[in-house]
C-alpha cells in the first residue's frame, strides 16, 4: 500500500484502516477537527451499506479513548443516538465510528427549523439524566466537583482578562473574583446532580433522521448539576437566542423534567435562577477558553464567538447582587482594546 500523505499519524491511521478492512488512503478526507487534539476523517465507501465512516485520530498521550469509550456505552444504554463503532485500537488511539452525517444543529438552524429541533434536544437530554439518575452509583463519571469548577473559573483571569484583555487585576479585583468563584460553585455543587455531557450544544448536536439528535463530542462527561447541559443547549455560544425564546424552551425542559421525575424545583423562577448562575459559570470558562484557543493554540476562529459569550455573562452579573461587581470588570474589560 502507498499511503497519501507526510503527516506521520494519518500516514499510521492509512496502514491500520488497510491491514483491518483493504480501505486505501484515496477513500480518506479530512472531516472535521475541533478544540482538542482529536481529528476525524471521512472514510468513503466504507459502510457495511456501502456508505461513509468516520476515522477518529485522538493521539493517546493527548486524548486517550477510554473516556470517549466509557462514556459512549453509558449514552447507548440511555436511548441516545451516539455513533456506533466498528474498530478500536486504544494503544494507536485510532477509533472508526458510525458517520452521522454532515449536517449539525448549527447548519439548518432558523426561525422554522428550530422549534422541532429543539424540543428532540430537549427530549434527549431529559431521557440522559433521567437513566442517569437511576444509576447514579454505577456511572463510574468523575464529579464536577468544587476543584474542577474553580478551575475552569481561572481561566477567566489568566486567558480573558490578562492575556487577551493585558488588564492586570488588582487586589480587591482578585479578591471579588475569588468570592464570586465561591458562591458559583457552591451554588453549581447544591444543585440537583446528573450526568453532564459538558457542551450539549449546536455543533455537537447532528441531525439525523433515526432517534434525532445524533450526539457527539461527550467524552468530557461528568456528573454534576442539572441546569449545565441546558444552558449549553439555550445559552449556545454559535446560536444565540433572544431570552424571551430560552425561557419557551425552559419552560418546555422544566416541565418535561418533572413528569419523568427529575429533582428540579418546583417553583420555576428558582429553576430559572438556578439555570443562570451555573450558566455564569460556564460563560466565565468559555471566555478563557475562547481566549486560551487563539492566544496558546492559534485557533483564532473563536474570537468572533466571545461577544455572545460576554452579553450572556454581563446579564447574568448585572442581574443579581452578588455579581454586580463582576459586572462592573466586565464592563470594564468591554471598554479595553483587545
Amino acid at each position: 500500500m502507498t499511503t497519501l500523505s507526510q503527516d506521520p499519524r494519518r500516514s499510521e491511521a492509512e496502514a491500520w484502516l488497510f491491514a483491518l478492512r483493504g480501505i486505501s488512503p484515496d477513500q480518506i478526507q479530512p472531516a472535521s477537527a475541533d478544540a482538542s487534539f482529536r481529528r476525524y476523517f471521512r472514510v468513503h465507501d466504507a459502510a457495511p451499506s456501502g456508505g461513509s465512516l468516520i476515522l477518529m485520530d485522538a493521539p493517546p498521550d493527548k486524548e486517550p479513548l477510554d473516556a470517549f469509550l466509557h462514556v459512549a456505552d453509558l449514552l447507548q444504554a440511555a436511548g441516545l443516538h451516539v455513533p456506533q463503532r466498528f474498530e478500536c485500537d486504544k494503544t494507536r488511539g485510532f477509533l472508526l465510528l458510525e458517520d452521522l452525517g454532515q449536517t449539525d444543529y448549527l447548519s439548518v438552524l432558523n426561525e422554522e427549523t428550530a422549534p422541532l429541533l429543539y424540543l428532540d434536544a430537549i427530549k434527549a437530554l431529559v431521557t440522559m439524566q433521567s437513566w442517569g439518575l437511576a444509576q447514579a452509583q454505577t456511572l463510574g463519571l468523575p464529579a464536577y466537583d468544587e476543584q474542577k469548577l474553580k478551575a475552569e473559573m481561572q481561566l477567566f483571569p489568566q486567558w480573558y482578562v490578562a492575556k487577551h484583555k493585558h488588564h492586570a487585576l488588582t487586589d480587591d479585583e482578585n479578591a471579588m473574583l475569588e468570592q464570586a468563584f465561591d458562591v458559583l460553585s457552591r451554588r453549581a455543587r447544591s444543585s440537583p446532580q446528573v450526568i453532564v455531557h459538558r457542551d450539549y450544544h449546536s455543533r455537537n448536536l447532528m441531525k439525523v433522521d433515526d432517534r434525532n439528535p445524533g450526539v457527539i463530542d461527550f467524552q468530557d462527561a461528568v456528573v454534576g448539576p442539572l441546569t449545565y447541559d441546558l444552558v449549553s443547549l439555550l445559552r449556545d455560544a454559535y446560536k444565540p437566542w433572544e431570552e424571551a425564546q430560552q425561557l419557551d424552551w425552559a419552560i418546555a425542559y422544566w416541565q418535561s423534567a418533572r413528569s419523568e421525575g427529575l429533582p428540579v424545583q418546583g417553583d420555576f423562577s428558582d429553576f430559572w435562577e438556578d439555570f443562570e448562575w451555573v450558566g455564569l459559570q460556564r460563560h466565565l470558562k468559555v471566555l478563557g477558553i475562547f481566549a486560551r484557543l487563539s492566544h496558546r493554540d492559534g485557533k483564532h476562529g473563536y474570537l468572533k464567538d466571545i461577544p455572545v459569550v460576554l452579553r450572556d455573562a454581563q446579564r447574568v452579573a448585572r442581574r443579581y447582587a452578588p455579581f454586580h461587581k463582576l459586572a462592573k470588570l466586565l464592563d470594564r474589560l468591554e471598554a479595553r482594546q483587545a
